[in-house]
């Protein structure tokens, strides 16, 4: 990670236990008054939106919208976009819902540890108070008729009463924090005409912005220099943003300003120059998809552009993300982690489902989309040019090491690549297949960060992955929490149509064993639903080498394994109950088949009867 990251972890851990952060983000902070309700409704600050009664959208309330309206009122919460948890009023805020532990909300946040066996997985005490679930009150509002702006204040306002400044676990995650922001920033331009929305309450809401946003500003490096991912270019946007939506804040000018060179340089170095992603994974990049059009579109609403090479990795972007996804289901590969974030919500597709979001930064950019989409209205998008979506049958992206294969009816995903960032996931020369829409051979996906230590090992290692193993080692040592040792530095691949589509690739992995090259064939029969993947690693016979696969149970019946050795004898496969994650916190059964030789080769025929 280098000498600049190891110094800031030194720094900040040294702040934390000399209590210097109690300290630099006080607690109680004087109250601050800005603007008046009246004087911010008639400076029509620019947005997305201008107000409920504006909105150029036909009313269609949906069956599915109104059910999660009715069990959100009912404070039955959607988690992740998955899962429903029934919370309780009074510790809502407070209440890891998952196992019951209760956070100290009189703790000043820097005391708060974010992973504890006790707590268990911090991100579930955030979702709710994210905000992101106030996108269904506000289009059911809208299709129904139906005022809900007294629930959605008494939300806000509840929040503000229950987590004073910089105590508790809310303060603890400075994206989930910007997040909450640009949330409650919404609801406030929705609602900006509303009775409910008094003097008294807007300016209490706008002191607790502030003090927020002060406190994303006066931690920003944390997530700059020690994480450095979305949640990086989540919070500087923010920061940029706080100029173009809170102006009469004094000192946004300089966060703003500041917030600017950092976000255009985060996108710089985050998104590679094939338009791939450092974090490796699909629904991060979504992450980054949904905040490039916030910003995009509130820069064109204010007559303001960032510096071309955001436009231009913005696009790059949407072209891998459009060679990746399947076309006729509109999900992509649950490849990389994959934690449920999904910010802004506005149509009723499923979470896995990226149509609409991939539509909406098409449109910011260019005016242009695949499919028609209701998201278009709350982002004050309209008019669109509809396009034929650009998959190329070929597709290599070498800088974040992918290769896909795109016919008519099937589509071939690999992975292989080498690391210049942090990987989540020892995944290389994963293999993704696809037929008719349906995801045949999969990866397993995620589950949680913070959970029991054979789920940890199966989601995040090599064996929970269509990939290779030698003797039940993955490709990377694995350390603590989300880190690897000895990443795979060396990566080669090639892919190419001749008389069938043929890939090749290797990678130099498994340092804990002393070194091995791992390369794999894959043979893409045209027109056919035949792979021929060869595997072959540099070690004796000593070394157990093991096949992974894992495939939908739903499917199994219509794909067939057969694999040899290197000595062409027939290997009888192992078959297991693993398990699969389509949704971060749930977990399902799934199959799991190896097949594993003591020599260096095994070649395996997939064949799939669609």
């Amino acid at each position: 990670m280098g000498l600049r990251y190891v110094g800031f972890r030194v720094w900040h851990l040294f702040q934390v236990k000399t209590g210097l952060f109690v300290r630099k983000f006080p607690v109680n902070p004087p109250h601050k008054e800005f603007i008046s309700l009246t004087a911010w409704r008639d400076a029509s600050i620019p947005f997305l939106i201008d107000s409920r009664e504006n909105i150029d959208l036909e009313k269609k309330l949906s069956d599915d919208l109104e059910s999660r309206f009715r069990e959100s009122k009912k404070n039955n919460i959607t988690f992740f976009n998955s899962q429903q948890f029934q919370l309780n009023t009074d510790q809502q805020w407070s209440l890891n819902p998952s196992n019951g532990y209760v956070y100290d909300t009189n703790k000043h946040w820097s005391q708060i540890a974010d992973l504890s066996k006790e707590a268990g997985d911090i991100k579930f005490v955030w979702e709710k108070a994210r905000f992101s679930y106030l996108y269904d009150i506000l289009r059911y509002d809208y299709h129904s008729d139906n005022d809900q702006s007294r629930y959605v204040f008494n939300e806000i306002e509840d929040f503000i009463d229950k987590n004073p400044i910089n105590l508790g676990p809310q303060y603890k995650c400075s994206q989930e924090i910007s997040l909450r922001i640009l949330n409650w920033t919404y609801a406030l331009y929705y609602y900006k005409n509303s009775h409910n929305l008094t003097d008294k309450l807007f300016v209490k809401i706008i002191n607790a912005i502030y003090w927020q946003l002060k406190h994303v500003r006066d931690n920003i490096h944390f997530s700059r220099i020690a994480v450095r991912n979305n949640h990086a270019i989540t919070e500087t946007l923010t920061l940029y943003l706080s100029g173009l939506l809170f102006p009469f804040i004094p000192e946004t000018k300089n966060w703003s300003k500041s917030g600017l060179q950092w976000f255009e340089k985060e996108v710089d170095y985050q998104i590679y120059e094939d338009g791939t992603f450092l974090q490796y994974s699909m629904n991060y990049h979504r992450v980054v998809v949904q905040l490039l059009t916030w910003g995009i579109r509130l820069n064109d609403l204010n007559g303001l552009r960032f510096r071309q090479s955001v436009y231009l990795k913005a696009q790059r972007s949407l072209d891998f993300l459009d060679a990746c996804i399947d076309e006729k289901s509109g999900i992509l590969p649950n490849y990389g982690s994959n934690d449920g974030a999904l910010f802004f919500k506005f149509t009723d597709l499923d979470y896995r489902d990226y149509t609409s979001q991939l539509d909406d930064l098409r449109m910011a950019l260019k005016g242009e989309a695949v499919k028609a989409s209701e998201s278009f209205a709350w982002y004050g998008l309209s008019n669109p040019n509809y396009v034929k979506r650009i998959q190329p049958e070929i597709n290599s992206f070498k800088n974040g090491g992918y290769y896909i294969i795109n016919e008519e009816n099937s589509k071939t995903f690999i992975r292989c690549g080498a690391y210049k960032d942090r990987p989540a996931q020892a995944d290389n020369l994963h293999l993704d297949i696809w037929v008719d829409g349906k995801n045949y051979l999969w990866d397993c996906g995620s589950y949680k960060y913070n959970t029991e230590d054979k789920y940890l090992e199966h989601f995040m290692g090599s064996s929970g992955h269509n990939t290779v193993t030698i003797n039940h080692k993955d490709q990377m040592l694995k350390g603590g929490r989300f880190i690897w040792y000895y990443w795979v530095k060396k990566a080669k691949a090639s892919l190419e149509k001749k008389h069938d589509f043929v890939f090749k690739g290797e990678i130099e992995a498994f340092k804990q064993l002393g070194g091995a090259t791992h390369k794999r064939n894959v043979i893409k029969d045209i027109g056919q639903t035949k792979w021929l993947v060869q595997d072959q690693v540099t070690k004796n016979a000593e070394h157990l080498m093991t096949q992974h696969w894992h495939v939908n149970p739903n499917l199994l019946e219509k794909v067939t394994f057969v694999a040899t050795d290197a000595n062409d004898e027939i290997i009888k496969p192992e078959k297991e109950i693993k398990w699969h994650s389509s949704y971060y916190g749930v977990k399902q059964d799934s199959i799991g088949l190896s097949f594993s030789s003591r020599t260096n080769k095994i070649t395996t025929q997939i064949t799939i009867n669609a």
